[in-house]
């Protein structure tokens, strides 16, 4: 059996939600309906087996799907099994599956505070800063990047572990406040933070590492242009390694609290204060 990705997970929970929404059916009924084996509709939904095209072509007919449909789910679904994935930036599905499914999280961060870790106000401020999408579509994107922290909020939630360099401290998101709010929010879970000092070389670009109880480990790295999912066993070996060496020149849990602690206190003087201000 091929070893599921992440793409595949995510593309079989889209045909088990075309399922139910379409037909009513449960897997057990549908493959009865298309003389299958019970078993192969629940791999295939799984991601655990991948679909021939005759395949795709019954179940999705099944589902009263066209075929610009079915032609577009082949597309995509040609990909599901290959260790490289590339999606455009705006695809946010498979990476919400996958990081809602992971029992381990792992991530760097040097130009920003993590996803995970961040206020509406500071999230709201890193998209109009960096003036990539449209207006319009802000709220929205806050409200689900909020709505993932959900997980951390979880009594199985996953053991993390955020290293974040000292240059995404430095970076002035918004006005004062929203920093100070945002320093705040980081100090309350600095158990799960490790400040990588100013004076430390960045080793690579943001990423983060997810692993899973019965899948193989993936890493994902976003860009303003697309995001990408690597299930290469040595690109895991790499991160791994980056990881570790993180460790090495991260502040300790203690330190990077305090390190925390200078940006919360004295308060940081608000750019936007119409106030005097010393020459």
């Amino acid at each position: 059996m091929t070893p599921s990705t992440a793409y595949s997970r995510d593309l079989g929970d889209e045909l088990r939600k075309l399922r139910e929404t379409c037909t009513g059916l449960s897997g057990h009924k549908l493959a009865e309906k298309l003389g299958w084996d019970p078993s192969k509709v629940s791999t295939i939904e799984h991601g655990k087996a991948r679909a021939s095209e005759i395949d795709l072509v019954q179940y999705l007919s099944m589902c009263g799907k066209d075929i610009d449909y079915v032609v577009d789910f082949r597309r995509r679904y040609q990909y599901a099994f290959d260790e490289y994935i590339v999606q455009v930036s705006g695809n946010l599905r498979t990476m919400a599956m996958a990081e809602s499914t992971a029992t381990t999280i792992t991530s760097y961060d040097v130009l920003g505070v993590p996803g995970l870790l961040q206020s509406p106000e500071y999230a709201d401020g890193i998209y109009r800063m960096t003036g990539v999408v449209t207006e319009d579509r802000i709220p929205n994107l806050v409200q689900y990047r909020t709505e993932r922290q959900a997980i951390l909020r979880r009594h199985n939630r996953p053991t993390c572990l955020f290293f974040v360099h000292e240059h995404a401290l430095e970076l002035q998101v918004g006005n004062g406040q929203i920093m100070e709010d945002q320093y705040a929010r980081l100090l309350f879970n600095t158990h799960i933070i490790r400040i990588v000092p100013k004076d430390a070389p960045i080793v690579a670009t943001s990423f983060v590492l997810w692993e899973f109880e019965k899948a193989r480990s993936l890493v994902f790295s976003e860009t303003i242009h697309a995001n990408v999912f690597v299930e290469d066993p040595g690109a895991i070996a790499r991160t791994r390694l980056i990881f570790g060496r993180l460790d090495e020149v991260a502040l300790s849990a203690e330190q990077s609290r305090s390190k925390l602690a200078e940006y919360v206190s004295p308060p940081r003087e608000d750019v936007d204060d119409p106030g005097p201000h010393l020459a």
